[in-house]
């Protein structure tokens, strides 16, 4: 079944795409909920016409995501966090960190679109990828001390 998705889906796709998920997933969850509609032909002719109107609109938010990800190039990252004797975390430190971390250099990012590759339970250096747009996404290393 395809779909118009109406807000971005992380491992689904971006607004205004046209995905094919399978008919449960779209009439069970992601149309009940508002986050997609039925593709039908009507559905594609008025989403090529919003997506001609808003062309422009969508060139400056890319344009701004650039000019972000040129920001975040040279960001580097210290989180703390209480640890063992071994350097284990307890608990561990995610998207939410890393958004804090960033806030405190004075960059304000959504902690939804923040990536981590790999669990952070132990003291080290890792990377962090931040989707800015569909087409711009920056990396960040990040470094776990011991606090």
């Amino acid at each position: 079944m395809q779909v118009i998705l109406k807000e971005d889906m992380p491992n689904l796709g971006y607004k205004d795409d046209i995905v094919t998920v399978k008919n449960g997933y779209g009439r069970n969850f992601l149309i009940p909920q508002g986050k997609a509609v039925i593709a039908s032909e009507s559905a594609k002719k008025v989403l090529a016409e919003n997506l001609k109107q808003r062309a422009h609109k969508l060139a400056k938010i890319k344009e701004d995501a650039i000019a972000l990800a040129a920001k975040l190039e040279g960001v580097s990252l210290t989180i703390g966090a209480k640890t063992s004797s071994t350097g284990t975390i307890f608990g561990s430190v995610g998207n939410i960190q890393v958004a804090e971390a960033l806030e405190k250099k004075g960059f304000e990012v959504d902690r939804k679109i923040i990536y981590i590759k790999d669990s952070v339970k132990e003291v080290g250096t890792y990377k962090a990828t931040i989707k800015l747009h569909k087409e711009v996404s920056v990396e960040i290393p990040f470094e776990v001390v011991s606090e």
